[in-house]
C-alpha cells in the first residue's frame, strides 16, 4: 500500500505534526476509515459511469477535487475525536 510506505511515512513524520503512523491506525472500520470508504466509493462510481477505452480516460476518472479530499480529511478527524471521547465504545449515533 502507497500510504504505508515507508519514505512516505518518514516523509509524513517529519513535515506532519499531527500525523498518526499506521501502527496506530484502527483496523478495517467504516466509522474511523472515512478516507477509505468516502475517497474509493467516489472513484468506483466513476469508473463504473461511463465505459472506459484507454487508460488516459481512467486517469480522469481518479481525479479528485481538493475539496473532497479536505472533507473527507476532517471527517476522519471528527471521527476519531467521537472515537476517543466514547473511549473506544460505539459513538455510530453521535456521527
Amino acid at each position: 500500500m502507497k500510504h504505508r510506505a515507508r519514505d512516505t511515512i518518514e516523509l509524513l513524520q517529519r513535515t506532519a505534526a499531527d500525523f498518526i503512523a499506521p501502527v496506530m491506525w484502527p483496523p478495517n472500520s467504516s466509522d474511523l476509515n472515512p478516507v477509505d470508504c468516502a475517497i474509493w466509493s467516489v472513484i468506483q462510481q466513476r469508473v463504473y459511469e461511463t465505459r472506459v477505452h484507454v487508460i488516459d480516460e481512467l486517469r480522469q476518472c481518479h481525479r479528485l477535487e481538493q475539496l473532497l479530499i479536505d472533507d473527507t480529511v476532517d471527517q476522519r478527524r471528527t471521527r476519531l475525536r467521537n472515537c476517543v471521547r466514547a473511549s473506544g465504545g460505539h459513538f455510530e449515533h453521535t456521527l
